[in-house]
């Protein structure tokens, strides 16, 4: 919207220190210095694409021949010197730019004179977290995204066309921030259930025979990919709260809805990796439990064949005596040892069994 910030696009300077009007023939200090870093671009005016793929260096020009003109340009792992061609003309804050290109920043709203910066990141989850990076300047003419790392621009671009019946003449770029923060949000919320039915299926395999070391190492996966992707996603609600506030000027009465659908979306993402985390750690302790109470079976077994064996041990050891007993030196006698270390051992078992032990 027009009240982003005090000068939409603001004037390049001439060598003699003369503003410039955009787009005139004029040189200015950043005409010679096109990005090198892959850069996609798009022109468009009441939700109408004018022209696409132009060269990065024209946009200043093409948003001066079109004052109802909106424009993206979207930069791919740029360099400082590759953002030097929009940080005259569009007015960009050093701390901005310098964000803009750093790895692993936070995901943050900062409001600057003429612009708007916001940080976040995109993910997806397949056989690992993939998390792309991405940097965007708000201005009142043009929305300027940077990725750090590769992202489904496509797909954005998509999205983008599908929502050309929310545009008003004040909210083009508004548009164009809310698409993306749909795109990035729906991508949280796809890991997040991604990651919970994986936590589903390991639930189903808590009390299975064969779970034990695969079952508490896929668990640690689970709790490690958790932490990961919360740092990623709990700052979300705050990124798009910060955008929903009145100071940021940039929603209007038709999107309004629309931004507060992508906060609940953001805030349920949340709340549902946080109760994913709960749920993992009563896995791997629900699993400590039952292979606690599995040991504890165990010994009870050994216990109780521990007893029943000392039966006929103790038997033998008394007719092991260097004395004279009943039925000393005959048949009768040892068949008699035999009877009872049988009867003994058998009604230990028996009792045993009956209570649980065997």
């Amino acid at each position: 919207m027009s009240d982003i910030g005090e000068e939409p696009v603001a004037q390049p300077v001439e060598a003699d220190g003369d503003p410039q009007t955009p787009g005139t023939s004029a040189p200015s200090v950043t005409e010679a210095i096109p990005p090198r870093c892959p850069t996609r671009t798009r022109l468009y005016r009441a939700g109408h694409v004018l022209d696409e793929g132009f060269p990065a260096e024209e946009l200043s020009e093409r948003l001066a021949a079109d004052p109802g003109a909106v424009a993206w340009l979207d930069l791919y792992d740029p360099s400082p010197d590759d953002l030097r061609i929009v940080v005259n003309e569009f007015g960009l804050h050093p701390l901005a730019v310098e964000d803009a290109v750093s790895q692993r920043q936070r995901a943050k709203v900062d409001r600057y004179r003429s612009h708007l910066f916001a940080n976040m990141y995109a993910v997806s989850f397949g056989d690992r977290l993939v998390v792309s990076e991405i940097s965007m300047f708000v201005t009142g003419r043009a929305l300027i995204t940077v990725r750090k790392q590769d992202f489904d621009i496509d797909a954005l671009i998509a999205r983008w066309d599908l929502n050309t019946d929310l545009v008003s003449a004040e909210n083009q770029i508004s548009l164009l921030v809310y698409g993306l923060l749909d795109a990035v949000v729906d991508g949280h919320y796809e890991a997040v259930e991604q990651l919970d039915d994986a936590i589903d299926d390991l639930q189903t395999h808590l009390f299975t025979s064969h779970a034990g070391t695969d079952l508490r190492r896929q668990a640690y996966d689970l709790g490690a990919g958790i932490a990961s992707l919360r740092r990623l996603v709990a700052p979300m609600p705050d990124v798009v709260s910060r955008l929903l506030r009145a100071d940021a000027h940039l929603v209007d009465a038709i999107l309004t809805p629309y931004y507060h659908d992508v906060h609940d979306h953001a805030l349920r993402a949340a709340e549902t990796l946080d109760a994913a985390r709960d749920r993992v750690d009563r896995i791997a302790d629900t699993q400590l439990n039952e292979q606690s109470a599995e040991l504890n079976e165990i010994t009870k077994r050994l216990a109780a064949w521990a007893a029943i064996i000392a039966v006929p041990t103790a038997v033998t050891g008394f007719y092991g005596q260097n004395v004279p007993y009943p039925g000393f030196g005959h048949h009768g006698g040892f068949l008699v040892s035999c009877v009872v270390m049988v009867v003994l051992a058998g009604a230990l078992a028996f009792y045993l069994r009956r209570r649980g032990w065997l």
